[in-house]
């Protein structure tokens, strides 16, 4: 006989840049009854400003606590790829992860050009997150076989608050019209998905 209450599943951190991705992510673990956290890295990148404002309103929308890291680097985060971001997010989480076990999530898909979105990168950081914590922490990719599509179609279906998300990679009003990631909010957009 049920009593109604969830069963807590474990403990997952969401890689959250407060874009539609990982916001959707984060939303997954809470609906597959995880204790969710957020973790949110200024690493210099152009948008990190909008992004954290995004990142904070997704947090409090959805209850969630958010931990913040800023770093500087030596140079500009441009838009488009940058290579090595999510080995780098990764690592970094590892390391600021609590002890014992439990997930470091991100809200990468497929349909994407970028290598550190692949099957095979998930697997070969999960090998050097199994040598660097002996298997107790776990890289959860949700999306990982999802297109952009059907995260658009979940976040509808949830009714995940997307006016509050950001994703334009140059940090202006978006769509930009230029960068990847507004092309891809335009197309969602323009489609009929948009409709409902």
């Amino acid at each position: 006989m049920s009593t109604g209450k969830k069963r807590i599943r474990g403990r997952v951190t969401v890689l959250l840049s407060g874009g539609i991705d990982s916001s959707c992510c984060l939303a997954y673990y809470l609906d597959e009854d995880f204790r969710v956290d957020a973790l949110f890295v200024d690493y210099g990148q152009l948008s990190a400003k909008r992004e954290l404002r995004a990142a904070k309103s997704v947090c409090l929308h959805f209850r969630v606590p958010l931990r913040i890291i800023r770093l500087s680097g030596a140079s500009e985060k441009g838009r488009g790829l940058i290579t090595g971001r999510n080995a780098f997010l990764l690592c970094l989480c590892a390391i600021e992860y609590r002890p014992n076990a439990g997930i470091v999530a991100l809200g990468i898909h497929s349909g994407t050009q970028y290598r550190d979105c692949s099957p095979l990168f998930v697997q070969k950081m999960q090998a050097v997150f199994d040598i660097c914590t002996g298997g107790t922490l776990q890289i959860g990719t949700p999306f990982l076989k999802w297109r952009k599509g059907d995260i658009w179609t979940f976040a509808r279906s949830r009714n995940i608050p997307l006016r509050m998300t950001y994703s334009c990679e140059r940090g202006l009003s978006q769509p930009c019209g230029t960068c990847d990631s507004c092309s891809d909010l335009e197309a969602l957009l323009a489609g009929p998905m948009s409709q409902n």
